[in-house]
């Protein structure tokens, strides 16, 4: 990766006011692949003052303007999808393929929802003597994570400029060169100056500081539990509106009726999927207590065959975690579900045989967990799978809604309607009823600590929104 040495903020490259830099290293060499400016609150201050002003033009653009410019970025991030891919690959580790198909294709099909989607959007409506119309926002925060990098970037810019506002970006420090990548594109294709700043830096820094702006009407925040809050809190003193998509420790309950011949490969993809550093990761497996042996036996042959390896490769689909400091935490949680006593299938907390370099973890399963575990109750992020028996549907239910997340699940039966009624009493933002796929025009989002509000398609539009009356 080349250095990156400025900010982009109205329209133009610039250096950051203060002096400092931040390593980004490759997880997978433990190597430093290039730095990127430290960005300061003066930065921030720069960036908030451009998008202010660029949305008092921007905001009253046509839907059809605004229309071209999300097609023009669709074609561009699709021109360039390779170089996205590999960006990703090397800043966060995530392999070859699969950045490919998600971490690059996913954010381009987003792009291109929105280019249809804002022309097909009803931004008025009449009802009885009143004229009901939806104006943007004001100016978007958007403070985002490593895991998908490019993907949760465009899950807030992509709406936020089809609603017309205006936005101030800080990508994670961790893996923000697909954001360059970002601001390359959007330069390219002239969208105007000051309609999107990238301002990079810590979160404590530069993350704290557009969450407390007066100057920002809204904060899009992507990431943990504990940094929602502060966000929140932070944000409560100017009243702004906040979005958040936070943790989850999503259950896949497997129900006495389902088709268990696949069970096991299944659930530990929908577990392991960019070696399980995703929020929405089905972590917990929920199966009858008669029969999890059976499921585990599979479970142990599919998690086995993730074998660790270099991410460039096109062979491999369990890449490196992010950081060493996200390898320590996961290892550790492993060895805490060892201490309360779950039952090790497969894996463990060493590093996993022949490869010396790299912040890798070996896939791990355990069995006869219990919702009291740390294990149970906890975010890992990382291929962990912990597999829960249960006794009869009524507790499985319990189990399923005993964490205090709710973002994802998961309900396999041979019966889709007795399926759908389960995943109805899910506590849950999004469930996968028998294997359905992701539909990027679906809302995203959870309840209880896993967040407020919805990604994706038009209830990812209306977040931002701002809703107006007109008496007639």
């Amino acid at each position: 990766m080349p250095d990156r040495t400025q900010l982009y903020i109205d329209g133009a490259w610039v250096p950051s006011a203060g002096t400092g830099t931040i390593d980004v290293v490759n997880p997978a060499t433990e190597e430093v692949i290039g730095t990127i400016p430290e960005g300061t609150p003066a930065d921030v201050d720069r960036a908030v003052a451009a998008a202010r002003a660029a949305f008092e033009t921007f905001s009253r653009t046509s839907v059809d303007e605004r229309a071209k410019y999300l097609s023009r970025l669709h074609e561009t991030l699709t021109a360039r999808a390779e170089e996205i891919a590999t960006t990703i690959t090397e800043e966060m580790g995530a392999p070859a393929k699969f950045a490919q198909l998600v971490q690059a294709g996913l954010p381009i099909t987003v792009m291109g929802t929105y280019a249809q989607l804002v022309s097909e959007y009803a931004f008025e409506e009449t009802v009885g003597n009143s004229l009901i119309v939806r104006e943007p926002v004001g100016v978007v925060g958007a403070i985002t994570p490593w895991n998908y990098p490019l993907h949760q970037i465009v899950n807030k810019v992509a709406p936020a400029i089809a609603a017309g506002c205006t936005v101030v970006l800080k990508p994670s420090e961790v893996a923000p060169f697909s954001a360059f990548l970002l601001a390359d594109i959007i330069d390219e294709v002239g969208l105007p100056p000051g309609v999107f700043n990238l301002v990079t830096g810590t979160g404590p820094v530069v993350g704290e500081a557009i969450a407390s702006h007066p100057g920002v009407d809204m904060v899009s925040f992507t990431g943990s539990t504990a940094a929602g809050k502060r966000v929140t809190q932070l944000a409560a003193e100017t009243v702004k509106r906040v979005a958040l998509e936070l943790g989850g420790k999503s259950a896949n309950v497997v129900l006495d009726d389902a088709d268990y011949s696949k069970i096991g490969r299944i659930a530990v993809a929908q577990a392991f999927q960019n070696a399980g550093q995703m929020c929405s990761a089905l972590t917990r497996l929920v199966v009858p207590r008669d029969r999890q042996a059976e499921v585990v036996e599979q479970v142990k042959a599919a998690a086995e065959a993730y074998a660790p390896g270099d991410p460039t490769s096109t062979d491999t689909k369990l890449g490196p975690l992010v950081s060493d400091r996200q390898r320590d935490r996961v290892q550790d949680y492993i060895r805490k579900g060892i201490d309360e006593g779950a039952t090790l299938v497969t894996g463990g907390p060493e590093a996993p045989e022949g490869i010396e370099r790299g912040y890798y973890v070996r896939p791990t399963v355990f069995a006869d967990v219990t919702p009291e575990m740390t294990i149970a109750q906890e975010e890992i992020f990382g291929p962990v799978l912990a597999v829960m028996p249960y006794d009869d549907e009524a507790d499985a239910l319990r189990i399923a809604n005993s964490t205090h997340y709710g973002l994802s699940g998961g309900v396999w039966s041979g019966d889709a309607e007795r399926a759908k009624a389960f995943a109805r009493r899910m506590r849950t933002g999004q469930v996968d009823v028998n294997g359905g796929r992701f539909n990027p025009l679906a809302p995203f989002g959870g309840y209880k600590q896993s967040g407020n509000g919805r990604e994706l398609g038009r209830h990812g539009l209306e977040e931002f929104l701002e809703i107006k009356s007109l008496q007639l």
